[in-house]
């Protein structure tokens, strides 16, 4: 048995437009990533025990936690545990520890 030729409908292939000129200045998509350069570095001074608050967007922001692994590499991390007894990897610049940050009723 051969096999039938495919036949693709809608016309001819689509054509960029015109790339933008020279002098524009360059447009920002809305849903870019941006990058924290400073990540790399990680914040220092945590060991596994410590009780910090989750600073990062996501899952148990502003919770929080307790560190139960450290992790070294490209970008430190750490497993947290949360009060409300959820894990998460969270990058060490994300978290704060407890004794730097204020809390709400403190003037």
């Amino acid at each position: 048995m051969t096999k039938r030729k495919n036949v693709y409908r809608g016309g001819p292939p689509r054509r960029r437009g015109p790339a933008p000129a020279a002098d524009a200045p360059p447009v920002e998509r809305p849903t870019l990533a941006t990058i924290n350069l400073e990540a790399t570095t990680g914040r220092a001074g945590f060991k596994v025990g410590d009780r910090v608050r989750i600073e990062s967007a996501g899952k148990y922001s502003g919770e929080i936690a307790v560190i139960e692994r450290l992790t070294s590499g490209p970008i430190p991390g750490a497993l947290v545990r949360s009060e409300s007894g959820g894990a998460r990897q969270v990058r060490t610049i994300d978290l704060v520890p407890l004794a730097d940050h204020p809390s709400p009723g403190d003037n």
